[in-house]
């Protein structure tokens, strides 16, 4: 089919602005990049911008080498799937309930869940419950309180009820029960969903640091985006610098920008498994219900 001059016109432009977008996104990170691999000495003379300057991998030696850097990160992902799987169990457990008209107070559920997505008791209430709680200070801290969204739970009750009811009729014809339908039907119908909110929750707990800021004093458990806010923020000095192990202006961006990197690639690198179910899942669950 011919295009009118119009829908080139159109076309030229979408492509314009998502290689605006891609150039947008894509520029800081190669300017990150490149800082991680230059030369200390570079980067104090302001020469570095998109390409590295006295290529050296001296910085992710340090990083690499450093026991604090790779254990954090180790506990990271071990927190992010942690997290992303009892999250999204959660999820489910929630969501699915919701399907059966004949659910005693639906409408009560729906009114209270809703309610907690607009209104929350703030921190200092939150920080009051957690002492009482004795969560403070322990690793469940940022499993537990983050646990669901209400947002996410939405989501896959639109999803599900996008399932035709016939299946459910007929399973329940043959015998099956409420989990049996949901493990035989209702989750191998979902994938595009599941694997969509599952990437939601897993960069969720990766890039979260606010939680572990608040509520957490022991180093051992800081995850990774808190080791790398602690290091942008608090080297102002050389007596800081020092103790965080930097001998120089220079190095000490090196690190920091080798530490960005360190932090950034890993959950980067899950995207394109889960991108064929992304949009699927997020348009079907988003419109449907």
């Amino acid at each position: 089919m011919i295009k009118s001059k119009g829908t080139r016109i159109g076309d030229w432009i979408i492509a314009f602005i998502c290689v605006l977008c891609v150039l947008v996104c894509l520029l800081p990170v190669l300017n990150i990049l490149a800082r991680s691999l230059s030369s200390a000495d570079a980067l104090v003379r302001g020469e570095v911008l998109l390409l590295p300057k006295g290529l050296n991998f001296d910085a992710y030696m340090t990083v690499l080498g450093d026991s604090k850097y790779t254990w954090s990160l180790l506990w990271t992902a071990i927190l992010t799937l942690i997290v992303t799987i009892w999250s999204m169990f959660m999820t489910v457990m929630c969501a699915y309930p919701l399907v059966y008209d004949n659910l005693k107070g639906k409408k009560l559920i729906m009114a209270v869940i809703i309610f907690t997505m607009y209104f929350s008791a703030g921190i200092i209430p939150s920080y009051l419950l957690l002492k009482e709680l004795h969560l403070l200070n322990n690793p469940l801290v940022l499993i537990l309180p983050g646990s669901i969204s209400v947002f996410y739970v939405i989501i896959m009750r639109s999803f599900f009820f996008g399932i035709p009811e016939s299946l459910k009729e007929s399973a329940e014809l043959d015998g099956a029960g409420p989990l049996r339908v949901l493990v035989s039907i209702y989750l191998p119908l979902s994938t595009p969903v599941l694997a969509t909110l599952a990437l939601f929750y897993a960069v969720g707990r990766w890039n979260g640091y606010f939680d572990a800021l608040m509520f957490m004093n022991d180093r051992t458990y800081f995850p990774i985006q808190l080791l790398l806010y602690n290091i942008l923020n608090s080297i102002t000095s050389v007596e800081v610098a020092t103790q965080e192990g930097f001998s120089s202006p220079g190095l000490s961006e090196t690190i920091k920008s080798a530490t960005v990197m360190f932090a950034t690639v890993p959950i980067l690198l899950v995207y394109p498994w889960l991108q064929r179910y992304f949009i699927s899942g997020v348009t079907i669950g988003a419109v449907k219900g």
